[in-house]
């Protein structure tokens, strides 16, 4: 569905312009997920619907692999890293700001 597409969209998006969606994103964020982040995202969430018994991807198959995807394609800043702030978190709070559609 195209609102699910954007949705996965729009949570990689907060990864490159985190700005854009809370500005403690941006302070914790030097470098975001690459496009084949995205790509990634979109397979595993297939992949998860499938194992699911399903033909769809919903937002919540997107959420249940999202910290896997995307925790090692973050970079933190050098401030994120000094405050004890972790990917979990970042990719946690990139949940809270971004909007389910």
């Amino acid at each position: 569905a195209d609102a699910v597409e954007e949705y996965l969209v729009q949570l990689v998006m907060a990864t490159r312009t985190p700005a854009k969606f809370d500005a403690e994103l941006a302070d914790w964020i030097a470098y975001g997920a690459s496009p084949r982040g995205s790509i990634s995202l979109d397979r595993c969430s297939r992949a998860h619907a499938w194992l699911a018994g399903r033909d769809f991807v919903s937002p919540e198959d997107i959420q249940a692999v999202l910290f896997d995807v995307l925790r090692h394609r973050i970079i933190l800043s050098f401030e994120a890293e000094a405050a004890g702030i972790d990917q979990d978190r970042v990719v946690q709070r990139i949940l809270d700001v971004v909007a389910v559609a």
